[in-house]
């Protein structure tokens, strides 16, 4: 089973204030409680971050992204390892209204039990995995760019 993502999100800030909030790593555990453990050093090629997800659905997914390439702050090329695998990556661009970013990515399970699991219910998979992304998406909203303006993006 293979989960394939092409999202497109809007973010009421420019590029540069829209970078600097997601480089903000030490902050991603309190805007995103489902995310159980996080180890990141920081938004730069050759880091890697360890994620422990929970979604609100039966099972925790394990992974680690690998960051490949990064262009500040316009992308973010990745690999995940772990319970799920594959290339994902982020584009971010102006708009009129502040910033958007376009995510695609193609994950596989890699761990023969989630991928039963995928397999047999993939539906819950399907619906865990766009939880994630698009109540990850309004949290980083609500939570890591609540207060800055919107126009100069402090």
């Amino acid at each position: 089973m293979e989960l394939v993502s092409d999202r497109r999100y809007p973010f009421p800030v420019p590029p540069v204030a829209l970078w600097s909030a997601l480089a903000a790593t030490g902050d991603y555990q309190a805007w995103w409680p489902w995310l159980r453990s996080f180890d990141a050093i920081g938004l730069h090629a050759g880091d890697r971050w360890h994620c422990t997800v929970r979604p609100p659905l039966p099972y925790t997914l394990r992974f680690v992204i690998h960051l490949d390439d990064v262009d500040e702050p316009r992308s973010v090329v990745s690999h995940l390892t772990g319970d799920i695998r594959g290339p994902a990556r982020i584009d971010i661009v102006a708009v009129p209204t502040g910033s958007e970013i376009h995510l695609t990515s193609s994950l596989t399970p890699s761990t023969r039990a989630f991928g039963l699991v995928a397999a047999l219910a993939r539906p819950i998979a399907r619906r865990g995995h766009d939880w994630v992304l698009d109540t990850g998406a309004r949290q980083f909203v609500s939570r890591a760019l609540a207060g800055r303006d919107e126009v100069s993006g402090t």
